[in-house]
């Protein structure tokens, strides 16, 4: 089953999304990370390009010719089609998703990890609430994680 994880009390929703994408990055890790929202997905993918001075995380969107030898893969679209088309390289299939939408991604259980990113924004936390109680209903136990309480660094 996939493991859901939610992580509260982001100053700033997407700047955290960078920082948790350099992680998994840094790990070793590929994932897929979901918007349909085009206009925040575009506002994501330039803030990887330019969150950290010192720091790269290469990232493409779905449908590029580099998406199966790029660890992080950018959709829309079906978070699964991402992770299958990243997978065409010989590459393993991501398996983190990243979900930056106000509503569950689409096929997520396909996933090992789903990550969800929550901001003190309160229709962001409203947002957050309603996925939570689809993911409960769904028969999953997703594991809060209050970002305001860790140290930074």
């Amino acid at each position: 089953m996939t493991r859901i994880d939610f992580a509260f009390g982001a100053p700033d929703r997407l700047r955290m999304a960078c920082q948790v994408v350099r992680k998994r990055y840094l790990a070793g890790q590929r994932l897929v990370v979901y918007c349909k929202d085009g206009s925040r997905l575009a506002a994501f993918d330039r803030m990887l390009w330019a969150f950290d001075d010192t720091s790269f995380v290469p990232h493409v969107l779905a449908n590029d010719p580099l998406a199966p030898d790029t660890a992080v893969v950018l959709t829309a679209g079906d978070p699964q089609q991402a992770a299958a088309a990243a997978s065409q390289g010989g590459l393993p299939p991501p398996a983190w998703l990243l979900n930056l939408d106000n509503d569950c991604p689409p096929g997520f259980e396909a996933f090992e990890r789903l990550l969800e990113i929550v901001s003190d924004d309160p229709d962001d936390k409203q947002a957050a609430r309603q996925r939570w109680r689809a993911y409960q209903g769904a028969g999953h136990t997703p594991h809060s994680h209050d970002l305001s309480r860790q140290p930074d660094g």
